[in-house]
């Protein structure tokens, strides 16, 4: 019986010592000021830092009247605050899809997505 007892608290110390024993490095804390509880800032997106851009790169020429397009205008601010739900809704439908844009190129990443995602969210601004 005795041998039983110390078997079991051999494997037991054992358990708890590699239990504690990993590859991980362990985060080290550091002591801060206590700061008010504030959401972690998301990047501002507007129309002229970031969103002018994209959609320039990727419905130009097709829906801008100055380059001949003949689609639906996303050319200005207003153009595409109007139309802003339908433009990510198509954005984010799979090639294949009726409807999916931009007709005839490679469906945008993520992030470009995300861009037009966050500015709407944000409430479009200028």
């Amino acid at each position: 019986m005795k041998k039983y007892l110390f078997l079991a608290a051999i494997v037991c110390t054992a358990v708890i010592v590699l239990s504690n024993c990993h590859t991980q490095k362990k985060s080290t804390t550091t002591t801060t000021t206590p700061s008010t509880n504030t959401a972690p800032s998301t990047p501002k997106v507007a129309y002229s830092a970031n969103v002018k851009s994209v959609v320039e790169t990727n419905c130009s020429p097709c829906h801008f009247p100055a380059k001949n397009g003949n689609k639906k205008p996303l050319d200005t601010y207003e153009n595409l605050k109007a139309n802003i739900d339908d433009v990510i809704r198509r954005v984010q439908l799979n090639p294949t899809d009726m409807g999916f844009m931009p007709f005839k190129h490679p469906k945008l990443s993520d992030s470009t997505i995300a861009i037009l995602t966050q500015w709407r969210d944000a409430g479009m601004p200028e």
